[in-house]
């Protein structure tokens, strides 16, 4: 019976899922972010956009990717067919909410905006990056089943 109301899919799924994810997130990031630097002079916003992308590529490169590809090697090893809440593990649920009341907490709190930009748009580009490596691997699995 509970194997009934489990919402299984195939495995490769889970890579658009945690993409989609990721995506979502990183959009939203960057938004809120890209708003606050629009608030600044131009002269002030244009070295401030350029430092969030240098700390995106850093960042994401030295830790992100590690997250992504840890992600990636225990989905590419789960079972064929597997619950569609399985593309993060049960601690990757508790790291998200974690990130979203951070997310919460700053934007509320009396920490001005336009410092706030620079980790907000840094954060959005790192998860956009994390992204394009999951839909890479559904691709992947995608064209490996046609195959």
């Amino acid at each position: 019976m509970i194997s009934k109301l489990n919402p299984a899919v195939p495995r490769r799924f889970l890579f658009a899922i945690a993409g989609l994810l990721w995506t979502v997130a990183g959009i939203l990031v960057c938004i809120r972010g890209i708003i606050w630097l629009e608030e600044l002079r131009f002269e002030a916003a244009l070295p401030i956009g350029i430092a969030a992308v240098i700390v995106a590529i850093v960042v994401y490169s030295v830790l992100f990717s590690r997250v992504v590809q840890n992600n990636i090697s225990r989905i590419v090893e789960l079972p064929e067919r597997v619950c569609i809440f399985a593309f993060t593990p049960w601690r990757g649920y508790i790291m998200i909410a974690l990130m979203i009341t951070a997310g919460i907490t700053l934007r509320n709190s009396p920490i001005p905006h336009s410092y706030l930009c620079l980790p907000y748009t840094s954060m959005g580009g790192m998860l956009l990056a994390g992204s394009v490596r999951f839909y890479r691997e559904f691709l992947h699995a995608i064209i490996s089943v046609k195959s």
